[in-house]
């Protein structure tokens, strides 16, 4: 009865989605019954090998399949080996998260990487092994099923657009295997890497010029877009698509929720083009959706497209695809914004961009709001938004905002520094910790008792407007106690080449048991994060589902936009200044906020005549 019961449940999740992800592979590859018929075949089999528990766990979210838009949900990001050392530290550590609020949990790369050099674990050797050096697969399972007991899902890195030269597929290839040759953009002669050369841009100029690399001992050339050891996959053979669908599915039935597909704006070439963002892209991504949705629905699919405001948005499903593609994607203009009116002190370009380009709300999916991650920050700036704001252009603010996060800009309150630049474009991007880019480094080296203040209400904001903006907030690994640039990452041989590791700190225990016992800056830290999540699981306006609108309330000092949910409007309000400010009490009521109370500071504002005060760096949720 069991088994029939099992059959039948697939049956109705195939019947689901076989038109969004024939049509898919119809579009990708034509006409293809076998396929179609071999990946069914496939689907059943990793259905089958299913533990019952995470049965239990895609019935309860076929119920609610937009789990993940609660406004319950909150992220927290780290690198293992830096966080716990390995998978059984992980375990100890489940009571710190609960107590800070997680219950969405990142393990940065954790799957079986090449030796050093690896990209930070991003060049994958083993798709179905955990890095030797974090534990085991059981290891692995030990801690999903424990997070899972507690309510929390897992998120871990799934590379789509390359492997590591060492992958079983690349060995093969190597060896003269026909077959796996074919899963890689091999070829005989410089002649067409030199035609896609022309269009092509360089993603890391300084340690990995051009994007192909000649190997004589096998005489190929082989498509190396980020270094030479990422060989990347030819997604334009449905083996691949087979082979990656099946890797899917087997972390999925390891206890993994989400999966973050990795450099999936790179996926698809064609010849003229910068080969980034294509139209297939898409279908791809809407084929593994439909699939995973059919042997796992409890697992979900987050983008990572760090790319324009115009490529960006279409990661969340737009015309034939919406409702169908990732259901999550990184918002990394938001984060861009952030740090750029902080730096001039002005929210106008911050409002035309966030209020221009992006929907209010999507199907199905959402952002995933953030101020600072594991990665540098590009400054996704274009000449067009540059051009409508009086005063500034696309490439002055660009070099303007490198300089002032580096600290060579006059004035500048950031330590950071330059991360890649490009002789050739101008293009530079930086590296910096959350809290030292904010001023906090600086200002504690000083002892000066005001700046370590004002670092620190910059930092409290950023946590207020990401938790708050619309999406899935996601904190990253110390910032929620302040952790500072690691200056000491040169002595690391492995990590010396890139300056990314000086904001990837080994976690210091010591300063949470300082900020547990109200001590230093990283008890006040600390404290104002738990509000703020605390704040947000308690206010049914920042769940996901609910459009967000940018507004101008006709002060550059302020960025301010409306939750639109059923249960009434919020104002998100946000002083990106060190000095006060004010607001029209008539405005803000003109947009349907009549009482004033503020659901983060939890009171109610008097305004003095018709201004309601901003206090610098303050931030409000107001009804």
């Amino acid at each position: 009865m069991a088994s029939d019961q099992n059959t039948h449940l697939f049956e109705l999740r195939w019947q689901r989605s076989e038109h969004d992800l024939v049509s898919s592979l119809t579009r990708l590859y034509g006409e293809h019954p076998d396929l179609i018929s071999r990946l069914k075949v496939l689907l059943a089999a990793r259905w089958k090998d299913r533990p019952q528990p995470l049965k239990d766990l895609d019935l309860a979210r076929d119920i609610t399949p937009d789990w993940f838009l609660s406004e319950q949900m909150t992220g927290y990001v780290f690198y293992v080996d830096r966080f716990a050392g390995n998978f059984k530290g992980v375990l100890k550590h489940l009571d710190y998260l609960e107590e800070m609020g997680a219950n969405y949990v990142h393990f940065m790369p954790c799957l079986k990487p090449r030796p050093a050099p690896n990209d930070g674990g991003y060049s994958v050797m083993d798709y179905r092994a955990i890095d030797p050096r974090l534990g085991t697969m059981a290891d692995f399972e030990a801690v999903t099923s424990a997070m899972r007991k507690r309510g929390m899902s897992v998120c871990v890195d799934l590379v789509l657009n390359h492997t590591a030269k060492e992958h079983e597929w690349a060995e093969k290839a190597k060896a003269g295997d026909k077959k796996y040759q074919a899963y890689y953009w091999m070829f005989g002669s410089d002649a067409e890497p030199k035609a896609y050369e022309k269009s092509l841009v360089e993603i890391f100029p300084a340690d990995a010029p051009g994007n192909f690399t000649f190997y004589p001992e096998f005489k190929k050339w082989v498509w190396t877009t980020f270094n030479e050891h990422q060989w990347d996959l030819n997604w334009s053979n449905p083996e691949v698509f087979l082979e990656i669908v099946d890797v899917m599915l087997n972390l999925a039935n390891r206890g993994v929720d989400v999966l973050r597909l990795d450099a999936v704006a790179f996926m698809w070439k064609r010849l003229g083009t910068n080969c980034q963002n294509q139209p297939e892209v898409h279908d791809i991504l809407q084929a593994l959706r439909s699939a995973t949705r059919v042997a796992a629905p409890a697992l979900i699919h987050k983008a990572e497209a760090i790319v324009a405001p115009r490529d960006l948005v279409p990661y969340l499903g737009q015309g034939r695809h919406a409702g169908r593609e990732a259901n999550l994607a990184y918002h990394n203009n938001l984060m861009v914004q952030y740090w750029s009116s902080l730096a001039s002190r002005d929210t106008a370009l911050m409002t035309h961009v966030l209020g221009t380009h992006f929907p209010e709300s999507f199907r199905h999916a959402c952002w995933a709001t953030y101020i600072r991650c594991h990665d540098d920050i590009g400054w996704a700036i274009t000449e067009e938004d540059g051009a409508a704001v009086p005063g500034v252009s696309g490439p002055g603010h660009r070099n303007f905002l490198a300089d002032f996060y580096a600290g060579k800009f006059a004035g500048s309150f950031a330590r950071g520094a330059i991360f890649q630049e490009n002789a050739a474009t101008g293009d530079r991007r930086n590296s910096g910790s959350f809290a030292s880019l904010a001023g906090l480094e600086a200002a504690l080296d000083s002892g000066d008792a005001a700046q370590i203040d004002l670092a620190m209400q910059r930092m409290l904001m950023g946590f207020a407007l990401m938790a708050s903006f619309g999406g899935l907030p996601l904190f990253y690994m110390g910032d929620e106690i302040g952790m500072l640039n690691d200056h000491t990452f040169t002595s690391v041989k492995e990590h010396a080449h890139d300056n990314r590791w000086l904001h990837r700190p080994v976690m210091d225990w010591s300063a949470v048991e300082r900020a547990r016992k109200g001590k230093g800056h990283e008890a006040e830290l600390f404290g104002g994060v738990k509000h703020i999540i605390a704040r947000r699981k308690a206010v049914r306006q920042l769940a996901a589902d609910a459009p967000t609108r940018v507004v101008d309330l006709g002060n550059g000092k302020v960025f301010a936009f409306l939750r639109l949910a059923d249960e009434g409007p919020l104002l998100g309000l946000f002083n990106m200044t060190e000095s006060w400010t004010s607001v029209s009490a008539s405005v803000l009521r003109g947009l349907g906020i009549l009482e004033l109370r503020d659901l983060l500071g939890e009171g109610i504002l008097t305004p003095d005549s018709d201004a309601v005060p901003v206090a610098p760096y303050g931030r409000m949720w107001l009804v």
